[in-house]
């Protein structure tokens, strides 16, 4: 949506399938940080952003035993203290209105992608299954952003190096009460942890559960989860009851992966089609919006003269994005390894904060860093690409 978006402002002939009839579906990545802010303020869309039904936190907190702890704040990063909560169908949405004032911007909605069309060695267009029957897209360049399970990725055999992770994550919504806490925050436990997205009226609520073990516990009568969710949380004890089925839960299976390549001629991947990341951090829709903001700058210059993007060129992005994908991914597994792991292996009431890091975390200067790593990130992108005019624009 970002990369039409910039595209198309550029006066560039863009079209876009999404497969699903509409963006509203819950649980999808809903965290925005202060780099995409950076990208929306340069793209003009900030005041419409911050005018969606959000959450702007300062500071993300982990409960203990012992109490409430900071570990990320954001107060010291400039010009955004602040992450943003929003939800993703929102943004899109936003994101997808500003692009249709452009008479070349083209989004077809309930259209999926299934195929590559390729020739002479190169990849020309996609073929693709919608509503009206099937359709052939023919194009200078295919972006595939067609996430985790891409079957644009797959369709040029591209495999993505795996590499694991300790968890999986249950998420479901509750209903938020005045006297509960004002923030967001993750509980701490042993054997089980629990993230709370404060959504103001409900909690978004991800349950952390041992890799694999998602499938036993559905089976098992919704009643044993409710009561593993008062155990974590007793302040949520009398409201479990609105988690009525399985039904209400929807389970992320959590990996780690990425592309070697990112290309062949005529197609580029970026985002989560050619970077899963782990939800520690809520990085997720960031590096895809620094991806495409990185794409348009590199490619956008060459499609504005009508030529076509060669594989060095496609290249460039992949290389200015891997260091930080690389980056990042690595924090998330030093985390998932050294802090999840032992505490999903673990067992017994819910542990105090470790003394040593509740020192640690008194400095302010401390809880700056993590929230710098993935509130801005490393190499993060500005929007270099030029806008044409909105009126008399000519279709490239």
């Amino acid at each position: 949506m970002m990369l039409g978006l910039l595209l198309a402002r550029a006066g560039i002939a863009v079209t876009l399938l999404e497969k699903h009839a509409d963006f509203l579906r819950d649980f999808r990545g809903d965290t925005v940080h202060p780099s995409t802010l950076e990208v929306l303020r340069d793209t003009g869309l900030l005041e419409s952003f911050l005018a969606l039904p959000h959450r702007e936190e300062q500071q993300l907190m982990v409960q203990f035993a012992d109490g409430m702890l900071a570990f990320a704040d954001f107060r010291g990063l400039r010009p955004f203290p602040f992450l943003v909560f929003v939800p993703q169908w929102d943004f899109l949405e936003l994101l997808a209105g500003a692009a249709r004032r452009y008479p070349h911007y083209t989004l077809l909605m309930r259209a999926e992608a299934e195929t590559l069309i390729q020739e002479d060695g190169r990849v020309v267009g996609v073929r693709a299954d919608t509503a009206d029957g099937p359709l052939e897209v023919r194009a200078d360049l295919v972006v595939g952003t067609d996430g985790r399970h891409s079957t644009l990725r797959a369709a040029a055999g591209l495999q993505p190096r795996q590499f694991g992770a300790p968890m999986d994550v249950l998420w479901f919504r509750i209903s938020r009460r005045r006297s509960d806490p004002d923030q967001t925050f993750g509980i701490a436990g042993r054997g089980q942890m629990m993230a709370l997205i404060n959504r103001n009226d409900y909690w978004q609520a991800g349950f952390i559960i041992p890799k694999g073990s998602g499938d036993a516990r559905r089976r098992r009568p919704i009643m044993d989860f409710q009561a593993e969710i008062a155990r974590v949380a007793p302040f949520l004890s009398g409201r479990t009851g609105e988690i009525r089925s399985w039904q209400d839960v929807s389970l992320l299976s959590v990996g780690v992966d990425r592309l070697e390549r990112w290309h062949l001629p005529g197609l580029l991947l970026i985002g989560d089609a050619a970077h899963v990341m782990s939800p520690v951090g809520g990085v997720g829709i960031n590096l895809a919006v620094q991806d495409a903001v990185a794409a348009a700058n590199i490619v956008g210059p060459v499609l504005c003269d009508g030529k076509i993007p060669d594989e060095r060129l496609l290249a460039c992005v992949q290389r200015r994005r891997m260091l930080p994908t690389r980056i990042v991914q690595g924090i998330q597994r030093l985390m998932q390894r050294n802090i999840l792991e032992r505490v999903l292996s673990q067992e017994g009431p819910p542990p105090p904060a470790p003394a040593a890091m509740r020192f640690l975390f008194s400095f302010r200067f401390v809880r700056r860093i993590p929230a710098r790593v993935f509130g801005l990130g490393f190499r993060r992108e500005r929007v270099r690409l030029p806008a044409a005019p909105v009126v008399n624009q000519s279709v490239q």
